[in-house]
């Protein structure tokens, strides 16, 4: 009987010391060295257990809860990572050659142009892996600037898609401003600025507010150029002005054989011909200086952007063109800047203008300034394409 009051009060006697152990190991319950020895947990866990068992699920779901707490408060504070964190722009003369290696014996696989974009796939000494376009390769480092979204901006075009079946161009940044314009879906316009949930987009009918949740705003670079990609242009370039070429001639031997036309009246036909030539197109153009610049826009009077503006030029004069700037630098043939003639199609990244003579064009040039005259040099040329 002694034994069995013995044996019970060393269990009572255990019991308050893992109760004890257990008390302290509600502050930090992962602390093993805090708990009986293996021994007396032992002996408590023949006589009672669970209490025990119990208290260390409590113990466990308290200790769980501020590690998840944190888990969130980091998802909330993480840092939105920028559009032109990886966006590298080349600030070259003219181009710097991508390559299949990263090193200067490597395979050239294509040339990124100077204000052209490239997205930073990864580092390799002082060498990016770049894609742009359809190019990826290496190039040098100091060829390029990256993280500067500043410099980005410039040379990106950015525009805002319309999301929805009718767009509402508002003339204030809020819901009951006067509706200026209407826009259909899928429609590009041009962003000049984004604040607050609302987007200042140029319009026909001028410059207006959207919500951003009724457009997807995206920016447009110019990116690289594959090898293939310059052979495939070259030829057609080749062609082009050789067909221009024999167009050329044969309109030439055409006149010489009529016997009726002096030197003078053949001269005079060949600036005011209903397909005109490269003199009666500038002239025509500097009607218009003055007029809006409206993205996307073809109308001389009412608005044009730079591309719309030397498509309808041109359609005046009985040829069509794209409405596209780098479709446009593609047409008719190259020549040099040093041979431009009055007509000619100065093209730019992202830009072109319309060759007057004495070293100006005439272009729709932005929102701010609409069609005007300005020295062709202004801004680095990329290509000058003739089509008379």
């Amino acid at each position: 009987m002694k034994k069995h009051i013995v044996k019970v009060a060393a269990c009572c006697l255990v019991g308050g010391v893992v109760f004890t152990g257990s008390m302290i190991s509600t502050k930090a319950a992962s602390e093993k060295e805090m708990l009986p020895s293996a021994g007396v947990s032992l002996a408590f866990s023949e006589c009672y257990t669970a209490p025990q068992k119990t208290k260390e699920i409590k113990n466990s779901t308290k200790k769980e809860e501020p590690k998840n707490t944190k888990k969130e408060e980091k998802k909330k504070t993480k840092k939105v990572k920028s559009e032109y964190a990886d966006i590298a722009i080349a600030q070259v003369d003219n181009y710097v050659n991508v390559r299949v290696e990263a090193n200067e014996e490597g395979e050239v696989v294509g040339k990124l142009y100077n204000n052209s974009a490239a997205t930073i796939l990864e580092t390799k000494g002082d060498w990016y892996k770049i894609k742009s376009g359809s190019v990826t390769g290496y190039v040098k480092s100091e060829f390029v600037v990256r993280n500067n979204e500043e410099l980005a901006k410039s040379v990106g075009h950015r525009i805002a898609v319309v999301d929805t079946e009718t767009l509402r161009v508002r003339k204030d940044s809020n819901a009951t401003s006067d509706i200026i314009g209407l826009v259909p879906q899928e429609e590009e316009l041009t962003v000049t600025e984004e604040k607050d949930g609302w987007v200042k987009v140029s319009i026909e009918e001028g410059e207006g507010y959207v919500s951003q949740e009724f457009v997807k705003c995206k920016t447009f670079y110019v990116t690289a150029e594959s090898k293939e990609e310059e052979e495939a242009r070259l030829a057609k370039e080749k062609k082009e002005r050789e067909e221009a070429e024999k167009a050329a001639q044969k309109a030439s031997t055409s006149k010489s054989s009529s016997k009726n036309s002096s030197q003078e009246s053949s001269s005079s036909t060949s600036k005011s011909s209903g397909s005109g030539s490269g003199q009666a197109v500038a002239d025509f153009a500097c009607q218009f200086v003055g007029n809006p610049y409206v993205y996307g826009g073809t109308s001389l009077t009412n608005g044009a952007d730079c591309s719309g503006f030397v498509m309808s030029v041109y359609a005046n004069f009985g040829v069509g063109l794209p409405h596209s700037s780098s479709a446009q630098a593609g047409v008719g043939y190259g020549v040099s800047y040093d041979q431009a003639q009055p007509g000619d199609i100065i093209c730019y990244s992202g830009h072109v203008g319309i060759y007057i003579g004495g070293g100006q064009i005439v272009n729709a040039s932005s929102s701010e300034t609409g069609i005007r005259i300005q020295s062709a040099t202004y801004r680095e040329i990329v290509a000058v394409r003739r089509i008379f």
